[in-house]
């Protein structure tokens, strides 16, 4: 059962890309990895089959990325098969204070990832690609990560390459000059789920359903709509960084947060049924086939 459920901030926002992750025409989301000169994938080996990437790249944009763009491919949730090693599963690195923060909350195997990111629905006009007329800046989920194994891969880099060689090749292994923080950490999947039979321990949801979308109807994509059980109260402890009475209110039998601007790993203890239940939901929504948007 999950011992903790952190909602982790990935992909392209106003910082680090500059711009939303796509959501295509048919209702696919597209997580589009952050820039990242120090490391070796780049955007061209996202698993995006079908994609016209170079298309969508240039129109959207503006010529700030092109496929050979490098970028920090992590959450490793779906990569191509072609660029995986054997015995390859799901993983998620984090380093520095980041990883601090899941540390000092305890975050270890049985934890449950589930990643957003910033997203807008797109629309393909005249032969180019648009962002659609009117559509949302959203925060939305894309993924999720069971944990099965935490590796301590700067302490303990040959240990941790002997048990997983798959790993040599992940971000935060494969450049140990730059990922050189003693709290440089590896987070790895099951091979199959203990909370969805027949699925991995992790990976994309593939197409976007309301239950994905953490953005409530009004406001800016930062202001959430939660269920009601997430507002912090006496003998729990609040989602970290949200302790702050000031950021919930209640609406009916679901809660409005005002989330922090920054942050990448949001932690809330999941020993209780309504959470897993929330969890299990959640990732049934996002491996289940949605109509078109």
């Amino acid at each position: 059962m999950p011992t903790h459920l952190i909602l982790s901030r990935k992909g392209f926002d106003a910082g680090y890309g500059g711009m939303p992750s796509p959501i295509l025409p048919d209702g696919r989301l597209l997580p589009l990895p952050i820039p990242s000169a120090h490391d070796s994938f780049r955007l061209r080996d996202v698993h995006a089959p079908g994609v016209d990437l170079r298309g969508l790249l240039r129109d959207l944009g503006r010529g700030r990325h092109v496929p050979a763009t490098r970028v920090h491919l992590d959450p490793d949730l779906d990569r191509k098969p072609s660029l995986r090693l054997p015995g390859w599963r799901p993983s998620l690195g984090q380093t520095g204070a980041a990883q601090a923060h899941l540390a000092g909350q305890g975050v270890g195997p049985g934890a449950v990832f589930l990643f957003f990111g910033w997203f807008r629905e797109v629309a393909r006009q005249d032969g180019r690609w648009r962002w659609a007329r009117g559509a949302p800046h959203l925060h939305v989920l894309f993924g999720w990560l069971e944990v099965e194994e935490v590796l301590p891969i700067v302490s303990e880099r040959a240990r941790c390459l002997a048990r997983h060689p798959w790993t040599a090749d992940h971000p935060h292994m494969a450049n140990p000059r730059h990922y050189s923080d003693a709290r440089n950490t590896l987070y790895i999947a099951p091979e199959r789920s203990a909370r969805m039979p027949g699925h991995p321990g992790g990976g994309l949801f593939r197409h976007y359903h309301d239950a994905l979308r953490l953005s409530c109807e009004q406001g800016p994509r930062s202001r959430w709509r939660l269920p009601a059980w997430f507002m912090p109260k006496p003998g729990r402890a609040a989602l970290s960084y949200h302790a702050d009475p000031a950021r919930w209110t209640r609406h009916g039998r679901h809660c409005l947060l005002r989330t922090v601007a920054k942050g990448q790993e949001f932690v809330l203890d999941a020993n209780h049924r309504r959470t897993r239940d929330w969890i299990a939901a959640t990732i049934h929504s996002g491996t289940t086939p949605a109509p078109p948007l």
